[in-house]
């Protein structure tokens, strides 16, 4: 892939003025109505068997817009309306495709709050952003630089539950470029005792990122449920509290795989994982804290966009392929292994640790089995609808 065609969003913190934040909390009001009204236009139409598309959205927003019910939507920018219209159009697209479930519409409340900016609706100069219906820039903190001769194509604005505001900067990024081709293959185990297991024996932590603020979050969580419903003062500020604490968890997480896959895309060419159906694993209710706060498909998902921009491979082998009853040096398969049972010893005379052992056959299967099979079925179906053992990373940006 041409290194020109790389996009990158830069996310920075920035501190809006009260006029800022004013503007900005009426467009994302603004760009949730407009989705939700599209939405329901188009779920009307598909139950009388019509479909409707983003030229007859388009055209129906400048209706909305006349009418004195909604003669609100005139007040901010219409860039981000029609920008939510887009991506409802390419939610139905995926939707369709069977890669995504039917549309949502969005919630005040749980809904995340966003609106897009194409060039035509912002002003880069100088390092200095000012959006449309705005006079000032924005007072962002550039706690990295942006690429030489940087022009972005989009830009995002938001706020997350904890009160930050964010502001994302998608522009062409040329210092990205495939990195010298290795002969190295690592095989990848995820766990919770352990996080990662590699192939050459290494294991990686587990931080339980989430167990380290646990009593705080519950000392949040129950401060929240004691306060009246109703969105009260003393709740918001409640909710925010709690919600300040979630974010801390994640900043941490995300910033602890990103260091992780950044070193596997760098010291290995090619990369064997499994592919594990993650959203039905969470349904175990003893379970599902521990593996959702190990985020095993944000790992995979940040593995696979970091391959595709610097020349590595990432290969997915068959969840059902039984990597940790196999013995790597003999091939047999024994009949049980229970989770409680962390070290066995073969028929062959072979003592494994079960994760280690389970990581490389991983990778001996992900290597081999295109060619001869190895005893392991093809991977059965994939997210986007492809099927096949070897799988083509998929585009994504950060």
């Amino acid at each position: 892939m041409a290194t020109a065609q790389v996009k990158r969003a830069f996310r920075y913190r920035f501190h809006p003025t009260s006029e800022q934040a004013a503007e900005l909390s009426r467009t994302f009001g603004c760009v949730r109505k407009v989705y939700n009204l599209a939405l329901a236009t188009r779920t009307e139409a598909w139950a009388r068997q019509e479909r409707v598309n983003y030229q007859q959205t388009s055209a129906m927003l400048t209706a909305w817009k006349k009418t004195e019910e909604l003669a609100f939507l005139n007040e901010v920018s219409c860039v981000p309306l029609q920008q939510a219209l887009r991506h409802l159009q390419t939610a139905f697209t995926h939707f369709f495709s069977k890669r995504a479930q039917y549309p949502r519409f969005k919630s005040k409340k749980k809904s995340r709050r966003s609106a897009e900016y194409t060039a035509s609706a912002f002003r880069f100069r100088d390092g200095r952003l000012t959006l449309a219906k705005m006079t000032e820039p924005l007072d962002i903190v550039w706690s990295r630089p942006l690429p030489e001769e940087a022009k972005p194509s989009t830009v995002t604005v938001s706020q997350d539950a904890a009160g930050r505001w964010h502001v994302s900067l998608l522009c062409q990024d040329s210092a990205v470029q495939p990195l010298p081709a290795t002969d190295t293959a690592v095989g990848v185990d995820v766990g919770l005792d352990h996080l990662l297991t590699l192939s050459t024996g290494e294991k990686v932590a587990n931080p339980r990122h989430e167990r380290r603020d646990r009593a705080r979050l519950a000392k949040a969580q129950r401060s929240l449920a004691r306060k009246a419903p109703g969105g009260g003062t003393n709740r918001r500020k409640a909710r925010q509290k709690a919600a300040k604490i979630y974010a801390r968890i994640a900043d941490r997480r995300r910033d602890h795989l990103h260091k992780l896959t950044t070193r596997f895309v760098r010291d290995n060419q090619t990369i064997v994982i499994e592919d594990l159906a993650v959203c039905t694993m969470v349904k175990n209710r003893y379970l599902a804290r521990v593996i959702s706060d190990a985020a095993w498909a944000e790992f995979r998902r940040m593995l696979e966009y970091k391959a595709q921009w610097y020349g590595r491979e990432v290969i997915a082998v068959d969840r059902f392929f039984p990597s940790s009853k196999r013995c790597s040096a003999c091939g047999s398969v024994q009949n049980t292994m229970p989770l409680s049972v962390r070290a066995w010893t073969c028929a062959c005379g072979t003592t494994h640790d079960r994760d280690v052992n389970a990581a490389k056959n991983i990778l001996a299967v992900g290597l081999t089995a295109p060619v001869c099979g190895a005893g392991a079925r093809p991977q059965r179906s994939t997210p986007g609808g492809r099927s096949a053992m070897k799988q083509k990373p998929l585009r994504r940006e950060p």
